[in-house]
């Protein structure tokens, strides 16, 4: 596998050999990273711009009773999605970048296919949310930006992404510098924030219509409203999955995916908790994004709002840039494994996959486009990217209980197994759920990005004059294809839309 760091530094990648899963291996050993570097990257990646927006986030259709059950049911299952990738580490530690590599165990070339599709697919939608919300926080300075979706900020967002794109193809000497400022951008406003929205927290307010006024539904109804937004704030937990081939100690994986997961679930949980003492449900769901910002005002004054926006900006333009060669990368990992066009695995001098960064900021062009058009919010946006990275998450959970039931990697007699078991079988069900949660809207939209994946996969499969689909991946491929025939006639018909 080509591995960012490679690319970072502006030294060419070694030509990609292949192990027996089909995923690239280079030559020449990565430096390794230790625990803290790991866990660090880690939170990085999971901290974006979804905790600055957050507070309105949650409260846009649930109170303050709704969105505490929510973070207990999201806690718990993402805790148990996390001790999956940790028990994978260990028992498969042969399979690095696990969300192609454990769905392609499981089920096959097809389904890891579409496992790195919906990955990437969600990843360069992701990075329109990002686009949207940095011009939408520049909107509270200069109104002709709106909320992220007018022609200036969609012509400014443009320019901010083949800007950073120029800047990718050259390579990123500084890339370390940038991580440190991103990091300290990301975790100092949240610190201050926390302190400063604890200090003005009033109970009263938090316990007011504890469960929902007559305006909202049912307490199943705001929690299902919920888990699109809790689980995109906690996309990236699959990180040191990914980063595997360079962990130092192959345990160092499982911890640094907990121990992230712990740090980052207390201080999503303050900051949307805390706000709905500071602010009431009802004025919260209307506020602008990002909320952070305008929970902070009510507090402290208006400096809070420049802090906010000051650390969102960088935080965002960091994980703009990360997010970007992760998008490039799950492009080119299968199609250096072949099962994708082989044109993607193309690099430049430097190491960088030129050609997925372009396939892959050229859809997120397209796609700003289509804000203005169909006038898409930040929130509509994230809820999309979050469905697609549902059926990846559910595969490294489903391949989890799949060798612990055949005790694949297990030594005879092995206690730890039925604990396994038992975890993955309940991170199967929480993924299960957070598909049912997500309603038949984005499931269908889904389906309709996930169908133009099978054009790619069917070249990849003739290039190497492959059988195309065994009988299973037959089925899976009539109901993927219904799916996004249903969801285009609905497009079409002005029934569905983002």
């Amino acid at each position: 596998m080509s591995h960012p760091a490679e690319h970072l530094s502006g030294t060419p990648a070694a030509q990609p050999a292949q192990n027996t899963q089909g995923v690239p291996a280079t030559a020449a050993q990565p430096r390794k990273l230790p625990l803290p570097l790991l866990t660090a990257l880690v939170i990085g990646s999971m901290i974006g711009s979804g905790i600055f927006s957050l507070p309105q986030n949650m409260a846009a259709g649930a109170s303050a009773g709704a969105i505490l059950l929510g973070w207990l049911i999201t806690g718990a299952g993402m805790l148990m999605l996390s001790l999956c990738y940790q028990t994978l580490a260990l028992r498969k530690p042969e399979l690095d970048n696990g969300i192609y590599a454990y769905a392609r165990a499981s089920a096959g070339e097809f389904v890891g296919f579409n496992s790195a599709w919906g990955y990437w697919v969600s990843a360069w939608i992701g990075n329109v949310g990002y686009l949207v919300i940095v011009f939408g926080t520049l909107g509270y300075f200069f109104p002709i930006f709106g909320d992220g979706n007018t022609r200036a900020a969609i012509v400014g967002a443009s320019i901010a992404l083949w800007v950073m794109h120029a800047m990718i193809l050259r390579g990123m000497r500084s890339a370390a510098i940038v991580n440190a400022l991103t990091t300290a951008a990301k975790i100092v406003p949240l610190l201050l924030f926390v302190v400063l929205a604890a200090a003005a927290f009033h109970g009263v307010q938090f316990r007011t219509d504890f469960w929902g006024d007559a305006k909202l539904p049912g307490v199943i109804e705001q929690l299902k409203s919920t888990m699109l937004v809790t689980v995109w704030v906690f996309i990236g937990i699959e990180g040191a999955s990914v980063l595997s081939a360079r962990a130092q100690h192959r345990q160092d994986i499982g911890r640094a995916t907990v121990l992230s997961f712990i740090v980052v679930l207390a201080l999503l949980m303050a900051v949307s908790l805390l706000s709905l003492g500071i602010v009431g449900q009802p004025e919260l769901a209307q506020m602008k994004n990002p909320s952070m910002a305008g929970v902070l005002a009510k507090a402290v004054g208006a400096w809070g709002v420049v802090l906010i926006g000051i650390g969102l900006l960088v935080s965002v333009g960091g994980a703009l840039l990360a997010w970007t060669l992760l998008a490039a990368e799950t492009l080119f990992t299968p199609a250096a494994g072949g099962v994708m066009p082989k044109f993607l695995a193309r690099e430049n001098a430097r190491g960088v996959p030129v050609a997925a960064l372009w396939v892959t900021n050229g859809l997120v062009q397209l796609f700003l486009i289509l804000t203005l058009v169909s006038n898409a919010t930040y929130l509509a946006l994230i809820s999309l990217a979050t469905s697609m990275i549902l059926v990846p998450y559910l595969f490294s959970a489903a391949y989890a209980s799949l060798i612990a039931l055949r005790a694949d990697g297990y030594e005879a007699g092995d206690r730890t197994r039925g604990r396994d078991l038992l975890i993955a079988g309940l991170a199967t069900l929480y993924c299960c759920w957070l598909l049912y949660a997500a309603g038949p809207k984005y499931l269908l939209l889904s389906a309709l990005l996930y169908a133009p994946g099978v054009v790619f996969y069917a070249w990849a499969k003739r290039a190497r004059r492959a059988t195309l689909f065994r009988p299973f991946e037959l089925v899976l491929l009539i109901a993927l294809l219904a799916l996004a025939a249903v969801a285009a006639f609905l497009l079409a018909t002005g029934r569905l839309g983002l």
